[in-house]
Parts: structure tokens; sequence; C-alpha cells
């Protein structure tokens, strides 16, 4: 058993890559990149930079159980998307919480720990958005995924009263924290995982990367969640194509596209990752409600958060999810200074907050949220 388990993971994992590496692949055509690149070259990109302008080195990379792409234009290139990999397996390493050693996992295990600047700077942002989100972004719902084998990929429905039972600990203001010496202490049955918040971290750190080589313009894709650095090399914004949550039906590939500079373009939907039951016929996903433990279902397929910041882009693509489009609405009006989202319903309408009003194209039915 122990062995169908493995080979079964084994290939998820593969059948995973592939639909990730699609899906960047996707969104390479539409910001218009050159193939890849196995070291820096004199090329440019095929929009009309001039060529042979602007050194460019992408590197490719698995981790955080993901695909990744990395790509740089300046003269150290190279050493930057080099910095940027090596940056991303210190931080799995650091995070991952199926990995015994990783300090979250570790603190699952104890109930306590220190915890590194890293995971501070994370879980400070983490708790902020429990607090503003009114739960709806909650990194103590680990135990919860770990039930629906989301974890794991051993998928199973839980009972309602094993629901429950694990609610009672789903509750981020019950994590003990002390920001001076960073020790960390969970309530009974508590576990956490920052997989909603990791990879906009992550992405975070590679631009910190990138300014520090020097570099003109880059960008990084993290099985799918998209930040850009700079503009382009010709000074135009980079276009993200948003990929369609109902084009495996045979609709459009693509939502729509975004223009956007300097931003993280990050995306959330049940697409993403789901399982069937056998005995019923019905798909879950992975997006779980902290309200009640159940994949959340509040009317939306999509969202797209797009700020500067790649880690509240993470998070509240989640959050948003899960509270739905008239909250998630009204959130934006009280806390929308630093980010826009686009939003696409059941029902096939998109709308998207007034911000990308000018910089976002689809051929969607759309409407825009405006601040009244």
């Amino acid at each position: 058993m122990q062995e169908l388990c493995e080979a079964y993971r084994t290939l998820y994992r593969e059948e995973y890559v592939k639909k990730q590496k699609k899906l960047i692949c996707m969104m390479l055509v539409c910001m218009l990149l050159l193939p890849i690149l196995s070291g820096c070259g004199k090329g440019g990109l095929s929009d009309g930079t001039e060529s042979g302008t602007v050194p460019e080195a992408q590197k490719e990379l698995f981790a955080m159980d993901t695909y990744m792409t990395f790509t740089g234009y300046g003269e150290k290139c190279q050493e930057a998307v080099d910095a940027a990999a090596a940056e991303i397996e210190r931080l799995d390493e650091l995070l991952s919480v199926g990995d015994t050693d990783s300090e979250i996992a570790q603190i699952n295990q104890n109930g306590k720990g220190r915890i590194s600047e890293d995971t501070k700077v994370m879980l400070e942002e983490s708790l902020f958005l429990y607090e503003t989100t009114q739960g709806a972004f909650d990194i103590t719902i680990y135990p919860l995924m770990e039930a629906w084998g989301f974890t794991t990929q051993n998928y199973r429905v839980p009972e309602q009263a094993e629901l429950q039972k694990l609610l009672e600990a789903v509750d981020a203001s019950q994590v003990q924290y002390d920001p001076q010496t960073g020790e960390v202490v969970l309530a009974d049955g508590q576990g956490i995982d920052f997989g909603g918040i990791a990879k906009g971290y992550a992405s975070g750190r590679v631009m910190q990367i990138f300014e520090e080589y020097g570099l003109v313009s880059g960008m990084v894709s993290l099985g799918g969640n998209v930040q850009c650095y700079a503009a382009k090399t010709d000074g135009t914004p980079w276009r993200v194509g948003i990929s369609n949550p109902d084009s495996g039906d045979g609709g459009q590939d693509l939502l729509g596209i975004v223009s956007v500079t300097n931003q993280a373009v990050i995306t959330s939907g049940g697409y993403e990752r789901y399982f069937t039951d056998p005995e019923t016929g019905k798909t879950y996903h992975h997006i779980l409600d902290p309200a009640d433990g159940y994949p959340a279902e509040n009317g939306l397929t999509s969202v797209t958060i797009v700020s500067s910041s790649g880690m509240l882009a993470d998070g509240l693509s989640t959050a948003v999810f899960i509270m739905g489009p008239e909250k998630a609405a009204d959130y934006w009006r009280q806390y929308g200074d630093e980010f826009e989202m686009i939003l696409m319903a059941e029902d096939g309408n998109v709308s998207v907050t007034e911000g990308l009003e000018d910089s976002f194209t689809t051929d969607f039915p759309l409407s825009v949220i405006t601040r009244e």
C-alpha cells in the first residue's frame, strides 16, 4: 500500500508539473518573451526591442511543489537568476510542512518554537490579513488541509463531525506570538501553513535580488504566480495573461490580459488543485473556507490580485475567493490603496476594480467596481 501511495504521489506530481508548464508557457507567450535560454545571451524581446542590446538569462526550478521560471535582463542576469533560484530553495526548506526538519514542521510538531526573520514577516502579514478579512485568510487551516488530503494527495471527504472538531482549533487569534523574541506558541490541535502566502513572499524576495544585481528588467513565475521587475526592456509594461478557469471545457484559454510594471499578478481558483469523490462524482477544490471547513462556494471561479507586494497579492487572492464578490468589493473599497482585483463569477461575468479599467482587456462581459 505504501508503494502504491508513493507511486500515486509521483504520478500526481508529474501531471501537476505538466499543467504548470502549460500555464507558464501561455503566460510567457502573452509577455512576448523569447524561447528559454540556457544562459546570458544577446537577445531582446520580440515586441520591438532592439535585438542584441540587453543580456538575458532564464532558469527553471521545481520547488514549493510547483514549477517555476526566472527571467532576468541586465549585465549580471545569470548571477541574478541563479541567486533567485537558490533563495527559493532556501525558503522551501524553511517553510515546507512536508519536510519534518523545516522550521514550520518543527513548530507544528512541538506546538511552539522560535521563528526566523523571513517567517516573522510572513506571520505578521498573515495575522494582519486574518484580522482585516475577518478570518477568511487563516494560516491555522493546516489540519483541515491535511484532513482533506490536499497536503498528501491522499484525498478524502471528511465527515462533518471530524471537520467540526478540527474547526475548534482553526483560529489564528489563538496563536501566541512575541515579535521581540520570535517565539510562537500554538493552541492545542493547531497547525500552521504559509502555503497561502509563501510564494508571494518568495517572488518579492526575487524582486529584491534582481534589484541587488542591478537588472534592468525581469520577471518570475512561481506556479502561475507572476511578479514583474520594472518594465520590459523597451520601457513598455509587461502583459500578463490570466488563465480562464473554464478553458478545459473548450472555452478560451485566457480570461484576459493585464498590463503591469513593478507589480505582482497572482490568481487563485478552484481549478488549480482539486479531486473528484469516486462515490458521489462531486469535485472538491483546495481553497477551504475556515468558517465551515469545506471548499469555498461563494460565487467566484477565479480571483486575480494585482499589487506591488507579492505577499499581499498571494494572501488576498485566497481570502477574496473565500469572501465572494460582494464582500470582496467592500474589502477593496476599504483597503484597496495597495491592490486591485479581477473577479470571474460562476456565470462567466468578469468584474475589475477601477484602477485596472484601462490596463485590463478581456472578451468576456465586463463590469467595473467603483469606490462609491
